[in-house]
C-alpha cells in the first residue's frame, strides 16, 4: 500500500494534481492560493501563484492592474510616483506638481538640479547672467529688478567706482563730498593713515588726519607751542596775531588764568594785574 500524500490543508491526494510547497509542507493550487496569495491593492482580487506580482511599500498588486492613477498606462517596469497614495507615471506627476522653469517654460523634472530663488525655479543650466550668459550654479549673484548677474559682471556694469583706485566697489565704503572710496583707499593725504571711522578734516578737497592737519597747518599754541586745531570742542584764545590754548592761556610770572581776566601784554609775555603791578 503507498504511502499517502496529501495538500496539507484540505487533505485531498495530491498524486497527479500541481501543487506547491510552502512551509516545507505541500499544498494543492487552490488551497496556496487562498492561504498564502497576497491581495491586489486596486482589484482587491487574489494575486494567483501564476500571475507577476509587483509590489510597493506595502501593496501589492496584479502586474495589468499597477497603473498610472491619471492616464492608466502601464507602470510596470517604468519610473513611478506615489503622491497621496495614488500611483503617478512621471509625466502625470510632473504636469500637476513639479515647477516650470520660468526660463525655457519646461518641466523640472524631479531629481534634476534646480535652483529656486524669489518663488520662482530654474534648471540649473537655465539660470544665467543676464550679461556675460554663463550659467550662475552655485556661485553669488546679484539680482537687479528681473534680471540676474554674476558679481564681477555686476560690478562692471553698474558698481560706483572708487574716486582713488577706480576700481569697482561693490560693498561698504566711505563716501566723501559726495564721491565712492573703498575703505583701505580713503587714507590721510600725508601719512596714509586710514580715516574710515576716525575723525578727519579736509585742506583743499584733501583729507587728513587731526594729527597731520594739526601739525602741517594749525597755529601753534605760543605757550606750549602745541597745534591749536579747536577739534573736540577745544578751545583757544586770540591776542593779535598769538594764539593759547585756554587752558596755557596764564600768566607769564605766577600762571594764574587769564581766561575771562584782565591781562597786560609785556612784549613777549602776558600779566595779570597784580604782576604788572609789582613791575
Amino acid at each position: 500500500m503507498s504511502e499517502r500524500f496529501d495538500c496539507d490543508n484540505c487533505k485531498e491526494s495530491l498524486y497527479g494534481r500541481k501543487y506547491i510547497q510552502a512551509e516545507d509542507n505541500p499544498y494543492c493550487i487552490p488551497c496556496y492560493d487562498s492561504l498564502f496569495a497576497n491581495t491586489c491593492d486596486e482589484c482587491k482580487e487574489l494575486i494567483g501563484h501564476d500571475s507577476r506580482e509587483l509590489f510597493y511599500e506595502d501593496r501589492h498588486y496584479h502586474e495589468h492592474c499597477f497603473r498610472c492613477f491619471r492616464c492608466d498606462r502601464s507602470l510596470a517596469d517604468k519610473p513611478f510616483t506615489s503622491q497621496d497614495d495614488a500611483l503617478l507615471c512621471n509625466d502625470c506627476y510632473c504636469n500637476e506638481f513639479s515647477s516650470k522653469c520660468v526660463a525655457c517654460d519646461k518641466t523640472v523634472m524631479p531629481g534634476t538640479r534646480k535652483l529656486e530663488y524669489a518663488g520662482s525655479t530654474w534648471h540649473e543650466d537655465c539660470f544665467i547672467c543676464n550679461s556675460c550668459q554663463q550659467p550662475i550654479g552655485s556661485k553669488s549673484f546679484i539680482p537687479d529688478k528681473d534680471d540676474h548677474y554674476c558679481v564681477p559682471c555686476y560690478e562692471n556694469k553698474f558698481a560706483p567706482r572708487c574716486t582713488r583706485c577706480k576700481q569697482a566697489l561693490a560693498k561698504g565704503g566711505v563716501t566723501y563730498r559726495e564721491e565712492p572710496w573703498h575703505k583701505e583707499c580713503f587714507v590721510c593725504t600725508s601719512c596714509k593713515v586710514q580715516l574710515a571711522g576716525q575723525h578727519f578734516t579736509s585742506r583743499d578737497d584733501s583729507p587728513y588726519c587731526l594729527k597731520c592737519f594739526g601739525n602741517l597747518y594749525a597755529k601753534k599754541c605760543e605757550a606750549c607751542k602745541k597745534p591749536i586745531t579747536g577739534f573736540g570742542g577745544g578751545k583757544y584764545i586770540s591776542f593779535e596775531d598769538r594764539q593759547w590754548h585756554q587752558p596755557c592761556f596764564t600768566c607769564s610770572r605766577c600762571s594764574v588764568s587769564l581766561v575771562g581776566a584782565g591781562f597786560f601784554p609785556e612784549q613777549d609775555e602776558i600779566l595779570c594785574r597784580n604782576c604788572n603791578g609789582n613791575l
